[in-house]
């Protein structure tokens, strides 16, 4: 059954500052929305229970790739396609490239936000694994100010954030990665295309002297929240590439996730997959 649309209130505010007084005037109200990729999914299968929305597709103020010397910072409402057609960000940010492409249909990057990616709080998002593995911060607005937070302190727990009910998230801040970098970033799912992920990890790993100076693992759909690899970052940073210990952070990262069986994949195929990309990535990464 779907949802009934004569229900639903939209307010579409003119500027920004409306949004926020909107929300603060009525907290925990207005549900945001942009894209409505994900909204609409709920709604046809009649499970949105939600009926007020405020829509923020039209704010020219979450919009736009901003470029300077140490980061990338994009505006809450850049779309998938926003993100495959900026020259910077294949230069910069491979792995979000990689994730941009493989989310949904072209219809679906078309119109599907990066912000709003984050905010639904899915578990099986294909951003959040990049944005985590790239050290992302987002910028979060109310009428009180800018307040910044590290994306991997953003989600605690199933559809559970640290943003305020009059808060929206205005920017995501990605620094730009120094010296040689290693990039890697891997979805599974049960097509290579218009799928939700079983298992997806992304990484990012600075090189110096044969040395694994730094290293961030991101995950999707292994946990109730898209999760960093901490444990398992650890035993690696410092390891020369000759000498990685595979095997010794395979097991830590998979005392670190919680997978669940679902109707895409049990929780016992999804840790397999997860080790064994964890392999995949670490040869590569000794490889060259």
């Amino acid at each position: 059954m779907r949802g009934y649309l004569a229900d639903c209130d939209i307010q579409a505010p003119a500027s920004l500052a409306e949004a926020l007084a909107v929300l603060a005037r009525e907290p925990g109200v207005w549900t945001p929305m942009a894209g409505g990729t994900d909204l609409m999914v709920v709604y046809n299968a009649g499970r949105l229970q939600a009926t007020r929305f405020l829509d923020l597709s039209r704010l020219a103020d979450l919009r736009g790739i901003r470029e300077d010397t140490t980061s990338l910072s994009f505006g809450a409402l850049t779309t998938y396609t926003d993100l495959r057609d900026c020259r910077a960000v294949h230069q910069h940010f491979p792995n979000l490239v990689k994730s941009a492409r493989v989310t949904g249909a072209l219809a679906i990057q078309n119109r599907g936000t990066l912000g709003g990616n984050i905010a639904n709080a899915s578990p099986a998002a294909d951003t959040p694994p990049s944005l985590l593995a790239y050290g992302a911060e987002l910028e979060l607005i109310s009428p009180r100010g800018l307040r910044r937070v590290a994306y991997d302190r953003f989600h605690q727990g199933y559809k559970r954030l640290d943003l305020a009910a009059d808060e929206l998230v205005a920017r995501i801040i990605v620094p730009k990665p120094t010296g040689r970098g290693f990039h890697y970033f891997r979805k599974v799912g049960t097509r290579q295309a218009q799928a939700i992920a079983k298992v997806c990890l992304a990484a990012y790993a600075r090189i110096q002297e044969g040395v694994v100076a730094e290293l961030r693992i991101g995950l999707g759909s292994v946990a109730p929240a898209p999760v960093r690899a901490r444990n398992a970052e650890a035993l690696i940073i410092g390891k020369p590439l000759a000498a990685l210990p595979v095997e010794a952070a395979r097991e830590a990262l998979l005392d670190e996730i919680s997978p669940i069986d679902d109707i895409r994949a049990t929780a016992h195929y999804r840790k397999v997959v997860t080790g064994n990309l964890l392999g995949q990535m670490l040869r590569e990464l000794a490889n060259g």
